[in-house]
């Protein structure tokens, strides 16, 4: 029988962008369901959810495609929101499509944070290692990013969510060529972007919808 996953973006569902990524790579049979913390909002309310100063920096994806930057607070209220309502509903796993670091959330469902596991994962793929790139989608989230324990961190930026991302993705990965490793630290990258970043960087660089995807198998097998 397959399993039920509610599945929660920062942005707006459907992640056409990532979804299909995610099913692929898993070998766990499930239905998803989407929630999106922007969802149903027009243009204006979404604008007044910008960030304000002082305010930690987050971006997703509209619906349409479109790029959007927010402030932590009012998206952190809105999933606190969503993960009671999708707590009651019988789901065998919620999964967080967001690599940014929030408080504790308190589910019975079993729940999958994906900044943890992402870390985690790069802090055991990466040992022996000393200088670790992190390509984050804008340059304020740099002043944000709290490390990975371990290493010295160096950012690299550029967005997944505009037109042509490649040329931002190349000139940030020639940026990190003198790093051991590079994590791409954001559920919006592609496999296609992460080659770029690799072949620019000329070091290895792993793929944070990839360690999200396996983490799903771990937990539900």
């Amino acid at each position: 029988m397959s399993k039920r996953i509610a599945f929660v973006t920062i942005g707006q569902s459907p992640r056409t962008d990532v979804m299909p990524d995610i099913v692929a790579e898993c070998r766990t049979v499930f239905t998803a369901t989407e929630r999106g913390v922007l969802d149903g909002l027009d243009d204006t309310a979404i604008a007044a959810l910008a960030p304000q100063p002082g305010e930690a920096i987050l971006a997703s994806r509209l619906a349409d495609g479109r790029g959007v930057v927010m402030g932590k607070p009012a998206v952190e209220r809105r999933l606190r929101e969503i993960f009671a309502e999708l707590d009651t509903q019988g789901f065998d796993l919620i999964v967080l499509l967001c690599t940014g670091v929030f408080g504790r959330f308190d589910t019975r469902t079993p729940f999958l944070e994906p900044q943890h596991a992402v870390d985690h994962v790069v802090q055991g793929l990466a040992y022996g290692k000393e200088i670790l790139g992190v390509m984050l989608p804008e340059p304020g989230q740099a002043d944000d990013f709290e490390g990975i324990p371990g290493f010295v961190t160096k950012p690299g930026h550029g967005s997944p969510y505009v037109a042509d991302p490649m040329p931002a993705l190349r000139l940030a990965g020639a940026s990190l060529a003198e790093t051991d490793m590079i994590v791409m630290h954001c559920i919006g990258y592609t496999e296609a972007m992460r080659q770029e970043v690799a072949r620019a960087a000329g070091r290895p660089v792993m793929l944070s919808r990839r360690i999200v995807a396996h983490a799903i198998d771990l937990l539900l097998t």
